[in-house]
């Protein structure tokens, strides 16, 4: 079993962003809703929704970027 940084996607109500991606990350996008539907045995997800679960991660998980965020608001 892939050990995915993403675990199933909410069903919850969608917002409308227009955003232009580069047809690779497109590709990249539907290749890991591929596989995260396979590993957690739910229905393929539109790559789109990852987007936003992917970005909440990274900042979640960026270090630095929480360090900046405190000494921001610290000031």
């Amino acid at each position: 079993m892939t050990k995915l940084k993403l675990g199933p996607i909410a069903d919850d109500k969608p917002v409308k962003v227009t955003v232009e991606l580069p047809a690779s990350l497109h590709r990249d996008l539907a290749a890991y809703a591929d596989v995260l539907a396979r590993e957690s045995n739910h229905p393929p997800t539109d790559p789109v929704r990852l987007i936003v679960p992917m970005l909440e991660r990274f900042i979640a998980t960026d270090r630095a970027f929480a360090k900046a965020r405190r000494n921001a608001e610290s000031t």
